[in-house]
């Protein structure tokens, strides 16, 4: 297949990180004016000989969020919520948040929140809660209570996480910045609530089975398809989780902020269904309202560093909205995972694709940016 293939180069610059030891094992699925191309080389784990094939299962972690957004999306138009229904509603734990009236402040010296969190904010990651990186008393109490931004979902079940994301303060006051992670796990928590169903069953009844994404799920139906995942440590391989681990059973917390295993294929699809218009998960004025910016021009300049050079957020998604990269032009839509997964839909070029791998990723580390390089060279 390669030697017909137009990204013959992209796969050649994939297989030579597998011969070096610098790439376990990787599938890519991208769709270019219509055609999908599926490559896949390595194997499921480091040193190991399974090779990977279409149907190996990857974690997806953040590129799991888009799934999020959708899933919300789909409910607002099923009225289930609105987006702009106070989360105090089905997160009764949020109702009366505290303010850091610093970021970096005692956990005590508060505010009140000056406006309810709602829908909105979760999905735009603006409700006041999120990733800190720093060695303040809030981020060091969201590592305490394990509901902090990571990899793999949080190990606790989804009241639990509640009881203590409500105990915290909130880092800033609801609508005013942009943090990261948590807010898709709240949304996990409060789609389950809202719909009396665990999020397992509500993700196939509205994206999963309406899709024909057999292979996608909050853990391995099928873990001898799943490999390990890596972290990069010391310029070497450390293991996050093994084949059989977390990712091979049924987890204590169903979570959309990073929590789901599935296939190369499964996410192209999952992606092209909503660059098509959305059908049959949600329709085109929700798409588009996905894929809208929804940040201020400040609190983009605030997370600049973050997002990446142009991008801002949509809902549960990274928006392109001015020139960067060649790949980075303005339209394009999708995001990134720590476990070195990548996935975007470009309408301009007609191209929407995905690379899985078990590399995870670190700041700075240009495996990610090298793919859409090679990519982008092709089209």
């Amino acid at each position: 297949m390669s030697h017909l293939s137009r990204f013959v180069t992209v796969w050649s610059m994939l297989q030579a990180r597998v011969r070096d030891g610098r790439l376990p094992g990787f599938a890519a699925a991208v769709r270019f004016r219509g055609a999908v191309e599926v490559h896949t080389g390595g194997c499921l784990t480091l040193g190991g000989s399974d090779p990977v094939r279409p149907d190996s299962l990857f974690r997806l972690a953040s590129v799991s969020k888009p799934v999020a957004g959708a899933l919300t999306l789909a409910l607002v138009e099923d009225g289930v919520l609105g987006l702009d229904d106070p989360v105090a509603r089905w997160l009764p734990e949020l109702a009366e948040p505290r303010v850091l009236r610093s970021r970096s402040g005692a956990l005590d010296d508060t505010v009140p929140a000056e406006r309810p969190i709602t829908v909105r904010h979760l999905l735009s990651s603006t409700p006041g809660f999120g990733g800190v990186w720093d060695d303040s008393p809030i981020a060091q109490a969201i590592g305490a209570a394990g509901i902090g931004p990571g990899p793999l979902p949080p190990q606790l079940g989804h009241d639990e996480f509640a009881r203590r994301l409500g105990e915290l303060p909130l880092v800033a006051q609801p609508g005013t910045s942009w943090l990261y992670h948590t807010s898709a796990d709240a949304l996990s928590v409060l789609l389950a609530r809202a719909t009396g169903r665990p999020l397992h069953e509500l993700l196939e009844t509205r994206v999963t089975g309406p899709l024909g994404l057999r292979s996608t799920g909050f853990w391995a139906r099928d873990p001898a398809r799943l490999g390990a995942a890596y972290l990069l440590v010391d310029g070497g391989f450390g293991l996050l989780d093994p084949a059989d681990g977390s990712a091979a059973r049924p987890p204590l917390f169903e979570g959309l902020a990073g929590g789901l295993v599935s296939t190369a294929p499964d996410v192209l699809a999952f992606f092209c269904a909503l660059a098509d218009g959305g059908g049959p998960v949600l329709g085109a004025a929700s798409v588009a309202a996905m894929t809208t910016d929804t940040l201020t021009g400040a609190q983009r300049r605030e997370v600049a560093d973050f997002l990446g050079p142009g991008r801002s957020w949509g809902m549960q998604v990274g928006v392109q909205v001015e020139p960067a990269a060649p790949w980075d032009q303005p339209g394009r839509w999708g995001w990134d995972g720590g476990t070195g997964t990548t996935a975007y839909v470009d309408p301009g070029r007609d191209l929407v694709a995905v690379l899985l791998t078990q590399r995870g990723t670190a700041p700075g580390d240009a495996f990610l940016p090298d793919f859409w390089r090679a990519l982008y060279r092709c089209v």
